[in-house]
C-alpha cells in the first residue's frame, strides 16, 4: 500500500458538503465516534477533522498536506498555500453591513467596524483609501451595531436572515468567498503526481 495523502477537513456545514461531494467521486470515509482521524475506504487518504480556523495552521505546519476551506480562512491566516481547485459549493460573500438608518455619507472621521475578519477588512479599506477603526470580535458581530459598539460590521453573509432579524442591512459587498482545495507548497512539490491524480478525481463535472 502506498503512503496515503493527508488532508484536513473543517468541522461544520462545509464538512457535510465535502463528504457528500467526495462520495459522488467514489471516495467514502466516516469518522468513528469522537475520533478526529479517519481513512477513506481505499486508504488513499488520511483525513483530519479540525476546527475551521485552525485548518491553515495544520496545513502550514505540514501536519496535513492539503486542506479544504474558504478564502476567508486562507487570507486571515497569513500563510501561503497553493490553491489547487475551487469548488462551486460553500461559497459566500464578505460584506459591510449596519443598521438600516445608518448612512455612510454622515461620517466625519474614520469608519468604526466590528469584525472577525480584521486582515481582509483592513486591506480592503486601505486599498479604497478609506480610513477605518477596526474592533475585533470572535463571534456574534451582529450585536455590535445593535448595542452601539460600532455602527458597521464586516461579516460573511449567506442568506442575510441573521442581519434582517437584527434590523441590519448590507451596504456593500467586499469579496466573493470561494471554497478551495489548498496544499502546503513543500508537500505539493514532493507529492504532486499523487495530488494531481486526486484533483482529477474530485474535480466537479
Amino acid at each position: 500500500m502506498s503512503t496515503p495523502l493527508t488532508i484536513a477537513l473543517p468541522k461544520g456545514r462545509l464538512y457535510d458538503r465535502v463528504q457528500r461531494h467526495f462520495e459522488t467521486k467514489g471516495i467514502y470515509f466516516k469518522f468513528e465516534h469522537r475520533k478526529l482521524v479517519a481513512y477513506d475506504k481505499e486508504e488513499n487518504l488520511k483525513i483530519y477533522l479540525v476546527k475551521n480556523s485552525d485548518l491553515p495552521t495544520y496545513v502550514a505546519h505540514g501536519i496535513a498536506g492539503m486542506g479544504i476551506c474558504g478564502e476567508d480562512v486562507i487570507l486571515e491566516s497569513g500563510h501561503h498555500f497553493h490553491k489547487l481547485l475551487p469548488f462551486s459549493f460553500g461559497g459566500t460573500s464578505l460584506s459591510l453591513a449596519g443598521l438600516k438608518d445608518f448612512s455612510l455619507d454622515k461620517l466625519n472621521g474614520p469608519l468604526t467596524i466590528a469584525t472577525s475578519y480584521t486582515e481582509m477588512t483592513r486591506q480592503y479599506f486601505h486599498d479604497q483609501g478609506i480610513p477605518v477603526k477596526i474592533i475585533k470580535l470572535n463571534g456574534s458581530v451582529e450585536l455590535a451595531p445593535v448595542l452601539g459598539l460600532a455602527p458597521c460590521i464586516v461579516d460573511l453573509v449567506e442568506t442575510g436572515s441573521t442581519l434582517k432579524a437584527n434590523n441590519l442591512e448590507v451596504f456593500q459587498k467586499l469579496h466573493d468567498i470561494k471554497v478551495h482545495l489548498i496544499a502546503n507548497p513543500a508537500y505539493y512539490k514532493i507529492h504532486f503526481k499523487a495530488i494531481n491524480k486526486f484533483i482529477e478525481q474530485i474535480r466537479e463535472d
